[in-house]
C-alpha cells in the first residue's frame, strides 16, 4: 500500500510543470509555444534566457530527490528509487500538462541525488564537461547518462545500477529526435557556454 501511495505522490510532483509555471509567471509566456516546445530547462534556456533555465533545471532537479527522500522523512521502508521513477515519469508525462513534459535528464538526476550524491556529482561534473566540449545538451545529457552507468558499477548497488540503466536508456530514448538533427547537424548548440 506504500508503494501505491508514495508512487501516485511522486507521480503529481513529477508532475508540476516547472517550466510553464516560471514562463507564465515570470515571463507571461507560454514555454510549450516556443523553442521546441518542450517543458525542460534546456528550453527554457534558450527561450526565456539563463535565469528562468537555472531556476527551471533547480526545480526539476528537486522534484526527483524530493520523491526519492519521502519514505526516509516518513520512516517508511520502501525503495526509494523505485518511488523517484513516478516523478521521472510525471515529469516526463504530466497530468498537469496534458502529458507533454520534459525529457527526464534533471529530474532523473534529481532521484539520484537523494540515493547518491557521489554519483550525482559525477554526473554534473559528466555534463558540464560534455557540454562544454560538443555544445550539444542533447548529446551531453545522453553521454551523462552512459557515464553514471558506467560509474553506478563500482558502487555495487544491483537496483542502483539497473535504475540508472534504465533512466539512460529512457533519457535516450526521449532524445532520438535530437540524435538525428546531431546526424544532421541541424541541432542548435549552446551560445551561453
Amino acid at each position: 500500500m506504500e508503494y501505491v501511495l508514495f508512487a501516485i505522490i511522486a507521480y503529481l510532483l513529477g508532475s508540476i510543470p516547472s517550466a510553464l509555471i516560471v514562463g507564465k509567471v515570470g515571463y507571461n509566456i507560454d514555454i510549450r509555444q516556443h523553442g521546441s516546445g518542450n517543458l525542460g530547462g534546456t528550453n527554457t534556456f534558450r527561450v526565456l534566457g539563463v535565469k528562468a533555465g537555472i531556476i527551471v533545471t533547480l526545480a526539476d532537479i528537486l522534484k526527483g530527490t524530493l520523491a526519492t527522500l519521502m519514505p526516509v522523512f516518513f520512516d517508511i521502508d520502501v525503495y526509494q528509487l523505485a518511488i523517484g521513477i513516478f516523478a521521472v515519469l510525471g515529469h516526463t508525462y504530466p497530468i498537469f500538462a496534458r502529458f507533454k513534459g520534459g525529457k527526464a535528464v534533471a529530474t532523473s538526476g534529481g532521484i539520484i541525488l537523494g540515493v547518491n550524491p557521489i554519483l550525482f556529482v559525477v554526473m554534473v561534473v559528466t555534463f558540464l564537461l560534455s557540454l562544454k566540449i560538443s555544445k550539444y545538451v542533447s548529446l551531453s545529457s545522453m553521454i551523462t547518462g552512459v557515464i553514471s552507468f558506467i560509474v553506478s558499477i563500482f558502487f555495487g548497488d544491483i537496483g542502483l545500477m539497473i535504475v540508472v540503466g534504465a533512466l539512460t536508456l529512457f533519457v535516450i530514448y526521449r532524445h532520438i529526435a535530437n540524435i538525428k538533427r546531431i546526424i544532421n547537424k541541424t541541432e542548435p548548440k549552446i551560445k551561453w557556454m
